[in-house]
């Protein structure tokens, strides 16, 4: 989809991440010279077109306490991953989940959740939640547990 010269300015000025301040759409306005509002409007109509899917903070869970990281994938029939991936997305632990395809015959899952806990009790605990509320809909499941952090980052685009 094509950006303008001023969505372009405000990528470049937001790609590392927004100021951490108690204004940062006013301050990458300042950085840009422009308003905050034309700012948070054309982030807005770059949201609208899927330029920029979301917004969104990215914490190092290491440095906060959260050892065990765990994506659980789950095999569910296909005809209810919406109505359960919804169910599940809404549990607070849960940090984002999402459909995949399955990968037949080794790979038969195709709902995936991401959990964090301080301990691996905290995890394990988390996950019965998730089958408890998946209960028989759940023909099977395993938990990937993270053993590095990866690096995360967003849109890129040159100067």
């Amino acid at each position: 989809m094509p950006i303008d010269e001023i969505d372009r300015q405000i990528i470049q000025a937001t790609q590392a991440g927004l100021p951490l301040v108690s204004e940062p759409y006013q301050a990458v306005a300042e950085q840009l010279g422009l308003s905050a509002q034309a700012v948070m409007l054309h982030i807005a109509e770059m949201q609208q077109t899927g330029v920029i899917r979301r917004i969104a903070a990215v914490p190092n869970h290491y440095k906060l306490g959260y050892c065990y990281n765990g994506m659980t994938v789950w095999d569910v029939e296909d005809s209810h991953v919406d109505e359960l991936g919804q169910k599940v997305a809404k549990l607070p632990f849960v940090s984002h989940c999402y459909q995949r395809p399955r990968h037949l015959p080794d790979w038969p899952y195709n709902l995936f959740a991401m959990v964090h806990g301080k301990t691996e009790a905290d995890a394990e605990q988390q996950v019965a939640i998730i089958a408890e509320l998946l209960g028989a809909q759940a023909r099977s499941h395993e938990v990937l547990y993270s053993t590095k952090i990866l690096k995360k980052t967003g849109l890129r685009i040159g100067g």
